[in-house]
């Protein structure tokens, strides 16, 4: 089970079945930063019918237990841009060659990057989210909460542009390592032990700093989970828990619990997911519909 994390956790997202014409046309290889001196390529995804101008925008950052896929992983990216936002999906360094903090720090990076090139892309710079799952999910949930003081910035690029996000959404993400590397299972903690370069007990800091929930405030932005609860890679008591968390301090949060599911919402058993997938991604571009196109965006009136 474990090995599907490694291999190929969420590089695709199961779609609805589109028309032949894509709803999108997209800018490839985009260079957005830079990374131990070398060029980060994205992927931007500008819609045909856009819901709104200037348009709302959305970073999808693939998964892949953060030592595997690149932007090709785009799904999130596609379905989003379908439904008329301005999407990417990006390349971040892996931890093969980069440990933490190289990931989030480009994934820092590239929401500046949409932020400072909102006019090329006729994005609304003040309307800016970020989505991901697995591994994309735990980078997403840490590029929404942890503010530029937890020095996760880096120095890829577009220096003095803030990296803050109006929304965020995550598919079975860690919220917490600070749990210890063992509470997951065996294959995961080697994968979570190489991307820290150590256990927890030889790195607490980095582990903390690594942990979305450890930041979370009243001033966090709008957050979608969705986790399935027999996932038996990333636990599901995570999600339960960043939910908590939210709720605590008043922030908005919106928790999809999927049932008889496991990783990438596999369905465990005799009994079909609940609710399936077509509906977890149109629970997800309502949410970002309702935070990111209202007239105050990451805080609507209701």
């Amino acid at each position: 089970m474990w090995l599907r994390l490694i291999v190929s956790v969420l590089l695709v997202l199961p779609l609805a079945a589109q028309s032949p014409e894509q709803p999108f046309t997209i800018d490839s290889d985009v260079q957005y930063c830079t990374g131990g001196g070398q060029p980060l390529l994205m992927d931007v995804f500008l819609p045909k019918h856009r819901n709104r101008t200037p348009t709302p925008a959305v970073l999808w950052i693939h998964g892949g237990g953060w030592e595997r896929g690149d932007k090709n992983g785009s799904s999130g990216a596609e379905l989003l841009a379908g439904a008329g936002f301005v999407t990417a999906s990006l390349f971040y360094r892996l931890s093969g060659d980069w440990p933490f903090p190289a990931d989030i720090e480009d994934c820092k990076c590239a929401i500046r990057y949409l932020r400072a090139n909102a006019a090329k892309y006729g994005i609304d710079p003040d309307r800016i989210g970020v989505a991901g799952a697995s591994a994309g999910g735990h980078l997403a949930e840490l590029v929404a909460t942890a503010p530029p003081g937890a020095g996760l910035e880096g120095n890829g690029g577009w220096p003095n542009v803030s990296s803050e996000v109006q929304a965020a959404a995550a598919y079975y993400g860690v919220s917490d390592f600070t749990v210890g590397e063992m509470q997951f299972q065996h294959h995961t903690g080697k994968v979570v032990i190489k991307l820290f370069r150590g256990t927890e007990k030889e790195k607490p800091e980095l582990y903390r700093q690594a942990s979305p929930i450890v930041y979370v405030s009243k001033e966090s932005p709008p957050l979608l989970l969705a986790h399935g609860e027999e996932d038996e890679l990333v636990p599901f008591e995570q999600s339960v828990r960043m939910a908590e968390a939210y709720r605590k301090v008043g922030a908005p949060v919106e928790f999809i619990r999927v049932k008889n599911a496991g990783h990438d919402f596999q369905q465990m058993g005799a009994s079909p997911i609940s609710p399936g997938v077509e509906e977890i991604h149109r629970k997800t571009i309502e949410f970002f519909r309702l935070y990111l196109l209202s007239p105050s965006p990451g805080r609507p009136s209701r």
